[in-house]
């Protein structure tokens, strides 16, 4: 065994590594520097985004495949393209079950949540809920929607800014001010416009990157049936496991209810989504982009998922993690790419081109929707109404600043090797809560601005509980998720084909006995290792924790939103409810035959304002064109 896990590690140091050459190079300045031009553009040619509806919507008068595809785009960062096709090859293919969820979540939003957004044509999500409940529940959805962001966005930028560091020796810290002082650059100076045609930009190459990988993979692989074929026996593909157990890694009613409720959170209330089906000029079109969102969204994770699959095609007999090639789940995408297209010119830097612009999409996009949502949910509280120019002014401001301080949090993260998986636990727990006041609002009319505040936060709470507890396990080692069986048998076969150098021949050929003899030892060891850490499970040597803090991570957007709504209505049943007759528009169109249709409620449906701050604002904003007509007709 200490044979060949000394070998192997040698070996791959001889594998000759992928590094930028000149072309590389060039072709990842002229991607930024086509970014950088489209923010010129737009910000000081045509109408150069004078209001905040032109720059935070586009004037609404955007078109459905541009916006489509910059959906697809901000939600492809470069997490999704390192991380899923190494779960896949360590876990198996449960992630497939997404195509469900879209299909969930598609219907839902468009008949649940998008008629009241549009209805409403509103530029922060969470003005409806102040406009539903009162003004602390739009508050403090806001301040969950931006902690989540500022967890968020650093890994974002952090994880492709180490794969081109690795690829061309330039220090990360470098890397990281450069690449996003371009994003914050184009995002500040041509607002929503050069959000979605830099996102369509660098889609582009992200598809490009992705479908030459995909070609190449298939290949190296032996084809369609040989890549299926062997990811049928090491059981990647067993994904129809109807076992209800909550507290499985992965299972079929864990990946599909618990992805289904996730991405609704995403999909059908995230500002970063709803902006941008808001930005099109007509509920049709609305419509349309949400369809070819998630379908694009589909496509997007299929190939993905069978990169994983071709991963595994390729080191089914000579596991990378098992020989300490690759130590972490995000190192094996890139070093899968070195292997089979080394030898082609120009496609290492497509492709860390391509998860550059997967992460510079994520990022311009939700710097745009935080700027809008920290502008109109706090600062203009604060200054009140100003001139759109002022306005403008104000969120490319917040944009800049924003930028700033995420890059800044870059640089914090580098030196906090756990904060992923605390992110990502994170962004679970604060949008369970978001969703759970949403739905609240959209479906239940009896439901109060107590109970959705209340219930919220006890979510957050309870939830915040679970994960924290859950961490707390995994790091002592009571929670363990187990990965698929590999094996190292053809390990020798696989570095003797991957370079053509006879000292590499050599060496194996003087080491092929010793190594051929630990290989067996290895393999029986693994074997025992396994065998003795499921008898061990099973005779309960460690008590397992409390039930709550083994369910899979899938649930915990769910939970937090489940929680949310049963504390909400039973607050809201037991509390005195002084909240206002609530408007029909305010409700989805789903629940509307559970509403009364008497008086009051025809009076309140002809009114085209829901609360105190918006009638004054309606006011002002009548009483100053008044004037401004007046000067026109005396002059």
């Amino acid at each position: 065994m200490a044979g060949l896990t000394t070998l192997l590690p040698d070996v791959a140091k001889i594998v000759p590594k992928v590094s930028f050459s000149w072309y590389d190079y060039i072709l990842f300045c002229v991607m930024l520097g086509l970014s950088a031009l489209i923010g010129v553009y737009f910000g000081c040619f045509g109408s150069k985004q004078r209001s905040a509806d032109e720059y935070l919507m586009g004037n609404k008068k955007m078109k459905v495949f541009p916006i489509s595809v910059s959906l697809v785009a901000s939600h492809v960062s470069g997490i999704t393209l390192l991380a899923v096709p190494a779960d896949i090859y360590r876990y198996g293919a449960s992630y497939w079950l997404l195509i469900i969820a879209a299909i969930f979540v598609t219907f839902t939003t468009i008949y649940v949540y998008l008629p009241v957004f549009y209805k409403l044509q509103i530029t922060s999500t969470y003005e409806y809920l102040e406009r539903r409940f009162d003004n602390r529940n739009r508050m403090f959805a806001s301040f969950l929607f931006a902690l989540g962001l500022f967890l968020y966005l650093p890994i974002v930028i952090y994880i492709p800014a180490l794969a081109l560091s690795a690829a061309t020796g330039i220090n990360i810290h470098l890397i990281t001010p450069v690449v996003c002082g371009v994003c914050i650059f184009y995002t500040t100076l041509g607002g929503l416009k050069a959000v979605v045609w830099t996102d369509t930009l660098q889609f582009t190459i992200t598809t490009g990157a992705v479908i030459a990988i995909f070609v190449i993979g298939v290949r190296a692989g032996g084809g369609f049936g040989a890549i299926w074929s062997k990811a049928l026996e090491g059981h990647r593909l067993d994904i129809f496991d109807f076992d209800p157990d909550p507290t499985k890694r992965d299972s079929f009613w864990i990946t599909s209810i618990g992805m289904s409720i996730g991405w609704l959170s995403m999909v059908g209330i995230h500002q970063s989504c709803v902006q941008k089906f808001l930005s099109v000029s007509t509920f049709q079109e609305s419509k349309q982009c949400v369809i070819y969102f998630s379908i694009g969204i589909s496509i997007v994770s299929s190939f993905s998922v069978f990169t994983g699959l071709m991963m595994y095609a390729r080191y089914a007999n000579c596991d990378p993690f098992t020989t300490g090639t690759v130590q972490k789940n995000d190192q094996l995408l890139p070093y899968y790419v070195m292997d089979v297209a080394s030898y082609v010119p120009g496609l290492s830097g497509l492709f860390i081109a391509g998860i550059f612009c997967a992460a510079l999409s994520t990022l311009s996009a939700c710097l745009n929707c935080l700027a809008g949502t920290m502008y109109e949910d706090f600062i203009s509280k604060i200054i009140g109404h100003v001139e759109e120019k002022t306005t403008t002014y104000i969120l490319k401001l917040l944009v800049v600043i924003t930028g700033v301080v995420c890059t800044v949090l870059v640089f914090v993260i580098e030196h906090l090797g756990g904060i992923l998986a605390l992110a990502i636990s994170l962004a679970g727990v604060t949008s369970g809560p978001l969703l759970g006041m949403f739905t609240l609002g959209v479906l239940f009319p009896k439901a109060s601005s107590k109970g959705s505040l209340y219930g919220a936060i006890i979510a957050l709470l309870f939830a915040s509980w679970i994960v924290t507890m859950a961490q707390y396990y995994k790091a002592q080692g009571s929670i363990v998720d187990v990965p698929k069986p590999t094996s190292v048998d053809g390990c020798l076969a696989n570095f003797t084909t991957l370079s053509p150098l006879t000292t590499l021949n050599s060496t194996l050929s003087s080491l092929e006995s010793v190594a051929t003899e630990d290989i067996t030892i290895e393999n029986s060891t693994i074997s025992q290792l396994l065998s003795n850490f499921t008898q061990a499970t099973e005779n309960g040597e460690k008590p397992k924790p409390f039930f709550l803090f083994r369910i899979s991570h899938y649930y915990y957007t769910g939970v937090g939103a489940l929680v949310t709504i049963i504390c909400g209505l039973l607050i809201s049943y037991v509390l005195e409810n002084d909240d206002p007759p609530v408007h029909r528009d305010l409700i989805s169109p789903v629940v509307h035959f559970a509403l009364p249709n008497d008086d009051d409620m025809q009076k309140e449906k002809n009114k085209d304002y829901y609360s105190v701050e918006k009638a004054l604002h309606l006011v002002t904003t009548n009483w100053e064109k008044n004037e401004d007509d007046a000067k026109i007709i005396k002059s």
